[in-house]
């Protein structure tokens, strides 16, 4: 259990449990299955607890920013800083893209096994129906836009919340969140201190699964090495190194951001960041990491919690940087393959694109997200049926660099947008008294009473029950004689 606790919390132990995975699943295919396993449990009760947590902590934060001065000036901010930092991460991409060139100048082979996998993946694709007429059935487009908003505002907040639908639980808690806020404190006390307690329950259960972190690291590495095309990948091997160091560049200047606006060493910010990071990269869900970045940012770097609880469920719905940057390297393979020059205002267009993508696969992830790569590529009219059987054979390698990114970049956010606002440096270490509370920047006992007597009136108590018992059996005699 030590050695759990002490792994959970080093970097490079961590990365140990990475390597020795890759290599267990190279040769001991077994251990490496049932590391995935036990990774995967980690993760189901990570999940389970997050989406309470994530509702919980909303309307909490809400309730808090509200509560600031000139909160519209303030959601404004919050708003504009996630926008520009999105359309940063694909400009970053589409940049890299035109100067790194991944996909031009391809070897014989490599063209060839791209070639080779496009045409097993359309002959395997099933049955291609064409609609001769030039239209679409019968209301399908109603279907997909009445679909497409009940995902957005659901009739039923239950079901949302029992299926994971992500932006339907975020309309349900925002709406709840700001009648919320409209009533008072007197009002909402009660219901204030229930939330308390089950915000804690959740920390909790998440605090105590945090111990499995190595194992979800080695299960993570194990499966990979078992499960990746590895010529696929070395087809595409220019690809997943750009990006793969596009999302450490961009990530390192995140949290350098973040350590400047916390007045704290990047080291400090790099370590008390890692746990989520870890989340994000092996989990693949953009819910699981919210508990994790939540602490780490108001409880250890000490950002006013209140932003802190805002923001981050928004920003792992909202802010994708690392889908944005995907999408706009990947546009540019895709040209690179084709031999399609792009100018500088093509270049815009892709940034801009991959940014309108990126937002409209909220609440999407991992293979579910490859299908608004068309929209950036529509951006220069490039084919996205092939792209999409490209991409299929690398995202399980891109899934969680893209998510960790995301996660990095609306902390980062979080740092910007609270520059004015006091640091909470009291509240850098979790509390230590049970039912202890932290919420803006005051630590205290929920409801801790300490009774102390002295052997004295312990005695004189014991006197005065004893008598009150003897009372009470007389009156039962006397009304039991009548």
């Amino acid at each position: 259990m030590k050695a759990l606790h002490w792994l959970s919390h080093s970097v490079p132990g961590l990365l140990a449990c990475l390597v020795a995975g890759a290599l267990a699943g190279t040769v001991a295919a077994p251990l490496g299955r049932l590391a995935w396993l036990a990774g995967q449990l980690y993760l189901s009760v990570v999940n389970m607890a997050a989406v309470p947590l994530l509702v919980v902590a909303t309307f909490f934060g809400l309730r808090q920013v509200l509560a600031l001065p000139r909160a519209g000036a303030r959601f404004g901010a919050i708003v504009g800083t996630a926008a520009a930092v999105v359309a940063a991460c694909a400009l970053a991409g589409a940049l890299a893209g035109v100067l790194m060139a991944p996909g031009a100048a391809l070897p014989a082979d490599a063209s060839a096994r791209l070639g080779a996998l496009i045409l097993s993946g359309v002959a395997g694709g099933g049955e291609v129906r064409v609609d001769l007429q030039g239209g679409a059935a019968p209301g399908a487009e109603r279907g997909q836009a009445t679909d497409a908003l009940a995902a957005i505002i659901p009739d039923n907040f239950y079901r949302a919340l029992a299926h994971g639908q992500t932006l339907g639980v975020l309309t349900g808690t925002l709406l709840f969140g700001l009648a919320f806020a409209a009533l008072s404190r007197e009002q909402t006390s009660m219901l204030g201190n229930v939330f308390e307690g089950i915000y804690r329950t959740f920390e909790q259960i998440i605090a105590h699964a945090n111990l499995l972190i190595p194992v979800l690291a080695f299960g993570l590495a194990a499966h990979l090495a078992m499960h990746a095309d590895r010529a696929a990948i070395g087809a595409m091997a220019a690809l997943l190194a750009t990006f793969l160091v596009l999302c450490l560049l961009l990530s390192g200047a995140a949290a350098a951001v973040i350590a400047r606006c916390a007045r704290l060493p990047l080291l400090q910010v790099v370590t008390e960041l890692n746990r989520a990071m870890l989340v994000g990269l092996a989990s693949g869900s953009a819910t699981a990491p919210i508990p994790h970045a939540i602490e780490a940012m108001s409880a250890r770097l000490g950002f006013p919690r209140g932003l802190v609880e805002l923001v981050v469920p928004l920003g792992a719905v909202f802010v994708r940087g690392g889908a944005a940057l995907y999408f706009a390297l990947v546009t540019v393979f895709v040209a690179n393959l084709y031999g399609r020059p792009i100018t500088a205002g093509e270049l815009a267009w892709i940034t801009l694109a991959a940014a309108l993508a990126a937002w409209l696969s909220a609440g999407q992830g991992g293979i579910g997200t490859i299908a608004y790569a068309g929209v950036a590529l529509s951006a220069l009219q490039l084919p996205a049926e092939a792209a999409a059987v490209l991409l299929l054979a690398i995202d399980p390698v891109c899934d969680g660099p893209r998510n960790a990114l995301s996660l990095v970049c609306t902390c980062a956010v979080i740092a910007l947008v609270s520059v004015g606002l006091p640091l909470e440096r009291a509240v850098q270490a979790r509390p230590t008294v049970p039912g202890a509370v932290v919420r803006g920047g005051v630590t205290g006992a929920a409801a801790a009473v300490r009774l102390v007597l002295t052997r004295m009136q312990l005695a004189l108590a014991g006197a005065c029950a004893l008598l009150a018992a003897l009372l009470i059996v007389l009156m039962g005699i006397g009304v039991g004689a009548k």
